[in-house]
């Protein structure tokens, strides 16, 4: 029995009733004709204060340098969501699929980065061991649900890009700087769960 589990799962089937009014969506969405899928790993982790288990890319990837990001990446053909979630998280953390306990399913959602992202939620051991991949992986942590689900810590900023003003989240926790895409699955998620009802 896992009472994280169980509670995860209760904020999850209550929260996912009906479509999301009004979610945080990239601006640049109507620019992009086709969206290539994507999934993530959002991991819980069995503490009497949860974290969710995130990464920051490595400088010299070509897409995303050094980011804060959830462990994931492009769906390979044939794979659900669920599948390319779990590989994903092997592959950059070393995250085994037996250890990760399945919650379900979130909203999708589109990035002016041409990608289609389906969040998978997960509760893993306290304990879990972590072998992050180096040339996937500069450095993984683990955020407080409760400080990144707080509304109050969901800083919404604006940034110049290529002649516009956009706007975006932005969440600060210690000298981690969560924004973009990450910050706007967070935003919605904790919509969602209403983490502190």
């Amino acid at each position: 029995m896992s009472a994280l589990f169980d509670h995860v799962s209760a904020l999850f089937r209550k929260g996912h009733v009906g479509t999301l009014p009004d979610p945080w969506d990239d601006p640049r969405i109507p620019e992009i004709e086709e969206f290539r899928p994507a999934s993530v790993l959002i991991a819980f982790t069995e503490r009497e204060e949860p974290g969710i288990l995130l990464l920051h890319r490595p400088s010299n990837m070509r897409a995303h340098p050094g980011q804060i990001a959830f462990p994931g990446g492009k769906r390979d053909p044939g794979e659900t969501p669920v599948e390319a979630a779990l590989r994903e998280a092997n592959e950059e953390l070393g995250i085994c699929e037996d250890a990760v306990r399945l919650v379900g399913v979130s909203d999708i959602h589109r990035t002016g980065s041409g990608f289609e992202i389906t969040p998978v939620l997960g509760v893993v051991p306290a304990d879990i061991a972590i072998r992050p991949n180096p040339t996937e992986v500069a450095q993984w942590f683990e955020a407080p649900a409760s400080f990144v689900f707080d509304s109050k810590n969901q800083t919404r900023k604006t940034i110049d890009w290529k002649d516009r003003t956009l706007p975006y989240i932005e969440i600060m926790w210690r000298e981690h700087r969560i924004w973009g895409v990450t910050a706007a699955i967070i935003h919605n998620l904790s919509r969602r769960l209403n983490w502190h009802g």
